[in-house]
């Protein structure tokens, strides 16, 4: 191509990006190349019951895996799609303490040793102290479920952005909810939240801690905390827009706290107590408002347990210091759940 033709092209381009601004186009006038396309996380969900996800996201110095699964086993069933990748594995984060998303670190940090395993110092606080008895009670459950766990060689505070692999994530923190404390990692670049259980997809959640109205608080911070995020990586579950799988969180759990909320009336069948007609009938109202929705735990009692734990939340609040999240709507006081013969 000769000086003349070449300049002749470079001023057309220049014109044409000037008159139609497009991509590919510089301030210049010179073509550029497309923007890549975003690299969806790399995905491993474990079997049912009690599925769990794990999530590897490539950086620029390797893949950042988030949560590391409920045990070794499954740990290492993951690792044999991770390695397909042809990726190191630059970081480890964790998102909470229960046991289904920490079971597996030993395995995974065995596989990359020079990979650091990230934790708020919360989180890392709770699961060294384990005050809840959860490990315990894991170990007891399942005995693939490590002797020893692998702790957080980086804590971090919550809040504090950080620099992984080359890539910046945001972190906040979040208490007294689904869990004792709770990390959100989002990617600065994409918008994509990776929520741990704040807010799942489809799943019949733990209620068991007692704790919904922590929770309900804990998804009205996190949309005023994220309100531009996209898309969410949940713990269980598939990933959706991240004010969807809020918002089906909260409606959720809403209405499961209806449900229990006349259960426990002094004047119901069972006074503070759910009787066993209430429960059965609690059951029933949850299969038909939700129906097929794998439990997160390997507990065949989940829902049950569920009802008894939200009961006894419910027996000990105030309506009257009762956060807004958290109340009654005014117009609905709900079905009352119905007794049997049983009960």
């Amino acid at each position: 191509m000769n000086q003349r033709l070449r300049r002749f092209l470079a001023a057309s381009s220049a014109a044409a990006c000037a008159i139609v601004p497009v991509a590919g186009c510089s301030s210049d006038g010179e073509r550029t190349a497309p923007p890549a396309k975003k690299a969806e996380p790399g995905r491993f969900a474990s079997s049912n019951p009690g599925s769990v996800n794990t999530y590897w996201i490539r950086a620029p110095e390797g893949l950042i895996l988030v949560d590391t699964l409920r045990t070794p086993a499954d740990a290492r069933t993951a690792l044999a799609q991770i390695k397909k990748t042809g990726e190191p594995v630059a970081a480890i984060l964790l998102t909470h303490s229960h046991p289904d998303h920490v079971g597996g670190a030993g395995a995974l940090h065995q596989a990359f040793p020079k990979a650091p395993v990230y934790a708020s110092k919360a989180t890392d606080t709770t699961m060294r102290e384990d005050k809840l008895g959860l490990y315990r009670l894991a170990r007891s459950a399942n005995p693939n479920f490590p002797a020893e766990l692998t702790y957080a060689d980086r804590a971090f505070e919550d809040g504090v952005p950080l620099r992984v692999a080359g890539l910046r994530l945001e972190t906040a923190g979040f208490a007294h909810g689904e869990s004792d404390t709770a990390t959100v990692y989002r990617r600065s670049d994409t918008g994509d939240l990776f929520s741990g259980d704040l807010a799942t997809g489809k799943v019949t959640p733990a209620l068991i801690e007692g704790t919904s109205c922590g929770w309900l608080q804990d998804l009205d911070r996190l949309g005023e905390r994220f309100p531009n995020a996209r898309t969410m990586y949940p713990g269980h579950g598939a990933a959706g827009p991240a004010r969807a799988l809020i918002d089906e969180q909260r409606r959720y759990l809403r209405t499961f706290r209806g449900l229990v909320r006349p259960a426990v009336a002094p004047d119901s069948p069972g006074g503070r107590t759910v009787a066993p007609g209430e429960q059965k009938s609690i059951t029933a109202e949850l299969d038909r408002a939700y129906p097929g929705r794998p439990p997160v735990a390997d507990l065949p009692t989940i829902v049950q347990e569920n009802i008894k734990a939200v009961a006894r939340e419910l027996s000990a609040e105030d309506p009257a210091k009762t956060p807004a999240a958290c109340a009654a709507p005014r117009s609905a006081t709900g079905p009352r759940p119905r007794s049997s013969a049983a009960a």
